[in-house]
């Protein structure tokens, strides 16, 4: 028999396996493409405009998300980042802020897709007809972990801690020199989010968004 709290955790990593898996894969293919349109063709080139996942695997995120999954409320992990070379942008910075925003927007569209897919399943059977139906329990969770995951992937990621996408967003807007002061931190930044992270500061901070952003499209979608 497996322990009680084994055997949750290990749902619980069931049902968010898809859900993140399909957010990191579509948050690293938003920002290859957007790259791709904005004239940097490298992404394209090395094979990372797919769906396929193996291509985007990245080690430590796919670490940190069997962790967290198992261990915290707050469930992060993260693809191999999409190489960008922003020489072949037009506009360097504005540019690469679009490059940087597309990747959480995707985020947000999944999380969205999951808010209606969970909707359309509650529709097709109301939850007085599903219980102790183990099948469509899975599905009707997997779509709500859907949208707290991909929730906290865009908010994570729109932090304006360098390298996360939400510093090169902030970087766009800076007067250059200022935004050239700002890259340098880069080389801190890494740590400073496993510090925030470590100590629950940055769920502090993110988590908040995050509830805000389910309950509007919850609302909006018509779902409790």
């Amino acid at each position: 028999m497996f322990d009680t709290d084994l055997a949750v955790n290990i749902k619980r990593l069931a049902v968010a396996f898809v859900p993140m898996l399909l957010g990191m894969v579509c948050h690293e293919v938003a920002h290859g493409w957007a790259a791709w349109k904005r004239g940097d063709p490298t992404a394209k080139m090395l094979g990372r405009l797919t769906l396929n996942p193996l291509p985007h695997l990245d080690v430590m995120g796919s670490l940190l998300f069997v962790f967290t999954a198992l261990t915290s409320p707050f469930i992060l992990g993260w693809a191999k980042p999409v190489p960008v070379n922003a020489r072949h942008f037009r506009s360097p910075r504005r540019d690469m802020a679009l490059v940087s925003f597309a990747g959480p927007l995707a985020n947000i569209v999944v999380a969205v897709g999951f808010a209606v897919a969970y909707r359309l399943l509650t529709l097709a059977m109301p939850i007085s007809q599903w219980e102790g139906n183990g099948v469509y329990d899975f599905f009707l969770n997997m779509c709500a972990v859907g949208v707290w995951v991909n929730f906290t992937l865009a908010w994570f990621n729109l932090t304006p801690i360098p390298p996360l996408d939400g510093s090169n967003i902030l970087a766009g807007f800076l007067p250059r020199k200022l935004a050239w002061h700002y890259y340098r931190l880069e080389r801190y930044g890494l740590i400073l989010v496993v510090i925030l992270l470590a100590t629950g500061m940055l769920f502090k901070v993110v988590w908040p968004l995050v509830q805000m952003s389910v309950d509007l499209v919850s609302a909006i979608v018509g779902i409790g």
